[in-house]
């Protein structure tokens, strides 16, 4: 089977466009904090904290398996970010064999002699 001239050709896939994306000096319709502003009013004083716990605990109380196991997503995505930590303590000896490892990496790299 031979091949035709235009499934021999190329295809090109990504890179600039002409015309695409945003203007230059355009800016956002609307910030996050307009947007939270509009929320407090339109919800007679309450943050928009205060809305989403009261959401999620009628979703919760209304047995909604579905929609509650998503508030649950959202806010544990939003709080594990916060709470995860992660400390790593080295001791002197590895700290002294990371620096080693490095310098003989480096030295390979470079060619220059370790002393």
């Amino acid at each position: 089977m031979e091949k035709t001239e235009t499934s021999a050709k190329k295809k090109k896939h990504g890179g600039a466009r002409s015309g695409a994306g945003r203007p230059k000096g355009s800016k956002n319709t609307i910030s996050v904090h307009q947007l939270l502003d509009q929320i407090h009013q339109q919800a007679n004083g309450q943050d928009y904290e205060e809305l989403l716990i009261r959401d999620f605990l009628e979703v919760r109380n209304g047995h909604n398996k579905e929609l509650l196991l998503k508030y649950h997503h959202l806010i544990l995505n939003k709080v594990m970010n916060t709470l995860a930590k992660v400390e790593v303590t080295d001791s002197a000896d590895t700290v002294e064999a990371k620096k080693q490892a490095f310098a003989e990496a480096l030295a390979k790299l470079t060619g220059v002699k370790q002393e």
